[in-house]
């Protein structure tokens, strides 16, 4: 449980340096800074948990990587709408898996699931300071982005679970 988040701590930081990249001097940048380093606080205590140094060696870690932060900067190359539209869908599969380790720990491992809980807060709060005016709509290039995004994240968490 603790590696796999660990690895989509990993993967939402390296979202956000790709956002970062592309719209770092923009306004917008300031609250993408702010959840990046939310994201490299919950890594961190996953390495703390897993007991585990800092960016210990995954050997997934260099391409899987590449292809988050390819993600976060094509998102925001597309404009911050396509940006958050990015930020919520992987939010939102984030809680749901959150939610079901949390659910899963119940009452055997209450610090875990009280940092879990505790970090799904803090995702939740990502999609609600999200800039004013980048709320993904429902057209359609938002709602495919969103889909593929959501799948490509679900998937992720899959593989995570079993590699």
């Amino acid at each position: 449980m603790i590696r796999v988040d660990h690895a989509g701590e990993h993967g939402a930081a390296r979202i956000y340096e790709g956002q970062l990249a592309v719209l770092g001097k923009r306004a917008v940048g300031d609250t993408i800074r702010k959840m990046a380093e939310q994201e490299r606080e919950h890594r961190a205590a996953f390495d703390r948990l897993a007991g585990r140094a800092p960016r210990a060696a995954d050997p997934a870690r260099p391409v899987v990587g590449r292809g988050r932060f390819a993600l976060g900067a094509a998102t925001a190359l597309l404009g911050e709408r396509a940006a958050m539209a990015c930020t919520v869908a992987v939010e939102e599969v984030i809680d749901e898996h959150y939610q079901q380790q949390a659910a899963a720990l119940g009452e055997h491992e209450p610090a875990l699931k009280a940092t879990i809980e505790e970090f799904r807060a803090d995702e939740l709060e990502h999609r609600r300071h999200r800039p004013p005016n980048t709320v993904p709509s429902r057209h359609r290039p938002t709602t495919v982005l969103t889909a593929v995004i959501k799948t490509g994240s679900r998937l992720a968490i899959w593989l995570a679970t079993r590699l």
